[in-house]
């Protein structure tokens, strides 16, 4: 059966490329005659006066040769000359008669004329041409005419182009990174050793995938790299394909979603089409939760997004086992994906990408620092150690702001300063120097940030005062910045009640100093830090005296709902709220007893602050020596 024959595609680009075609030529006559213009009335270099070319003109035995006269303007031959080299005006008001001139030549003929013009120059007329009036008369006909051809032309080429889009509504928007692209290895992948290492048997499956298969071994249908946002997922999934040297198709979950049903579900069919065509090849789906988030029974099967993840788990696992496709996918809610795209012959591999430990941030550091020229008394070691809880995406921007603080300050190189206001910027917010204060604010935030300080230099499971300033930054009017010594992955009931005692240290400053009934707002975001804190010790931690051991989280999302419909009683809920006043109350108890028996010390502290502003941890030391830690402020 003969095979039908295949509408041809309209061409976008030759609607606009005859356009130009068009434009083109019209602006390349135009340039065309205003050049022969220029060439054609192009004057001689040498003006001279009219009464010395008529002096000269009626003069027996002339040295001029002849003289064109071209409406006001002559130019003058001269008889050693093939071409005019003066150039002369006459009044446009009056004729050169009248001024003059003689043609003495104009009646004679033969020898006469050949003996007049050896003795007098000839007088020739010549009717100006007026080039630029052409071109103008040429514009005007033909401008019109272009202006309607290329209108009807836009017209046709919005008209293909609207038919192109329905053409290929369905076609996969995924970006193929082939060899040709930059090629990003492991070796561009700082840190992350252990995700490195569960994927590197990918790659080597992807390189000789008969090694396995000898041994009955099949391909993994799925990767999925999970993490908090910043992590280097992409990147990771770039890197896999850079080893393998294959193909990598890249997506993001949203790109399937459109408001006609099936549109999605026909844009997985064609990707997975296009990565079987590159076999072996890798097929990377970003933030795969838009997508692929868990089923019910609200809209049923019909629903466009359960349309398009029906067809990613068929694709995934079809009939078709050896078509050399593997799927990474990315998300940071692993939480939120249907159980059925999570099991075995669809996601085989579940690599966590964690936040970077300190080694780790050092070398992700030493990447983004490498072609920053830096001073000596850097120490990426510092800021490494400094930059707990960071991402890679955290560490870069690090690094650029860096870069842009000492260019800023109009610094050859980067200096530690530099690195330490970006750190800063990034972790907290840039500084607010123009935000004015009052004296009495400004002893308010000093009293504030000097009960945080003190709280937690005393407070025995609390992390070292790294900071204090009472400089607005960010959303903040000031800071007290603490810095735990070294990464910790778990934090014991005694670290937490530390933390909440010590962000209670600033409204109790404030309470001793200016009255209970003087407190302002600038605690506001403290109390709210303290309150999620106690919440989560007791809803997820299980840290409450009279529910110790116990979580209050549902059993199907994971998260606990409190708020939004509760799996336990009334009298269960009053109780979860008494252990987080327990929890609030214990800490302010125990901040105030730290500041009372410490008043002079707060003083002391409060001033050096409102003096300089800032104090470093060596400024801190000596104002905090002495301070004292009251028995009434232990944890029993």
């Amino acid at each position: 059966m003969p095979k039908k024959p295949q509408p041809q595609k309209p061409n976008q680009s030759s609607v606009s490329n005859t356009s130009r075609t068009i434009v083109f030529t019209f602006l390349l006559v135009l340039c065309g005659m205003a050049i022969f213009s220029v060439l054609n009335q192009s004057s001689p270099t040498e003006e001279v006066a009219l009464s010395d070319v008529i002096s000269r003109a009626n003069t027996e035995n002339s040295d001029i040769s002849k003289i064109t006269v071209k409406g006001t303007e002559l130019e003058i031959t001269l008889k050693d000359q093939d071409k005019p080299t003066q150039v002369s005006r006459k009044d446009p008001s009056g004729t050169l008669y009248e001024q003059g001139l003689v043609d003495h030549c104009v009646d004679l003929s033969g020898d006469e004329l050949a003996d007049c013009n050896s003795k007098y120059p000839a007088i020739e007329y010549v009717e100006a041409v007026d080039v630029w009036g052409i071109v103008l008369d040429v514009a005007i006909i033909f401008l019109p005419i272009i202006a309607i051809i290329i209108f009807f032309k836009y017209m046709m080429g919005q008209a293909q182009s609207m038919n192109n889009q329905n053409m290929g509504f369905g076609k996969s928007k995924a970006r193929l990174y082939g060899p040709d692209k930059k090629k990003i290895t492991f070796k561009d992948v700082a840190g992350n050793e252990s995700a490195k290492q569960d994927l590197a048997e990918i790659v080597d499956f992807l390189k000789s995938p008969k090694k396995y298969e000898k041994l009955g071994a099949k391909i993994p249908r799925g990767v999925l790299l999970a993490g908090d946002p910043g992590t280097g997922k992409t990147l990771m999934a770039r890197a896999v394909a850079g080893e393998a040297s294959v193909p990598f198709f890249s997506i993001s979950g949203s790109e399937f979603a459109e408001m006609f049903v099936g549109v999605g579900a026909s844009r997985v069919r064609d990707l997975f089409s296009k990565a079987k065509k590159n076999a072996p090849s890798i097929i990377f789906i970003d933030e795969i939760d838009a997508v692929a988030h868990k089923r019910d029974a609200r809209g049923g099967a019909g629903r466009e997004d359960e349309q398009t993840l029906n067809q990613i788990l068929v694709e995934m696992d079809g009939f078709d086992n050896d078509s050399g496709v593997i799927v990474m996918a990315a998300t940071n809610r692993v939480d939120m994906l249907d159980k059925a795209l999570l099991r075995p012959g669809r996601f085989d591999r579940h690599v966590n990408v964690t936040l970077p430990e300190r080694k780790d941030r050092l070398e992700i550091l030493k990447v983004h620092f490498k072609n920053k020229p830096v001073t000596e008394e850097v120490d990426l070691d510092i800021l490494a150690a400094k930059t707990a809880g960071s991402s890679g995406a955290d560490l870069a921007n690090i690094a650029n702001e860096a870069a842009i603080t000492a260019a800023r300050e109009n610094h050859d190189k980067i200096t530690a300063g530099d690195i330490t206001e970006a750190f800063e910027r990034v972790a907290i917010g840039p500084e607010r120097k123009s935000k004015a204060m009052n004296e009495q604010e400004r002893k308010i935030t000093a009293y504030h940030e000097a009960g945080h300080a003190i709280v937690g230099h005393v407070l025995p499971d609390s992390d070292p005062v790294h900071k204090v300033t009472i400089i607005p930054r960010g959303r903040t009017g000031g800071v007290t910045w603490f810095l735990p010594p070294e990464d910790r992955s778990y934090k014991n009931i005694y670290e937490l009640k530390d933390v909440l005692a010590r962000a209670m240290g600033g409204r109790v400053a404030e309470k001793i100093i200016f009255g209970k009934d003087a407190v302002t707002t600038g605690a506001g975001s403290d109390l709210k830090n303290v309150a999620e804190l106690a919440k989560g010790m007791i809803v997820e931690e299980g840290m409450g005296d009279k529910t110790r051991n116990r979580v209050f989280l549902d059993p199907d999302t994971g998260y606990y709902t409190i708020t939004t419909g509760k799996p336990y009683s009334e009298k269960t809920a009053e109780l979860i709220d008494a252990e987080i006043k327990s929890l609030t109350d214990e800490a302010a108890t125990r901040a105030e007893a730290v500041l009372k028996a410490n008043t002079e010390i707060l003083d002391k502290l409060a001033a050096a602050l409102l003096e300089h502003e800032t104090l470093e941890e060596a400024e801190l030391a000596p104002i905090l020596k002495g301070a004292t830690l009251p028995t009434s402020a232990k944890l029993h």
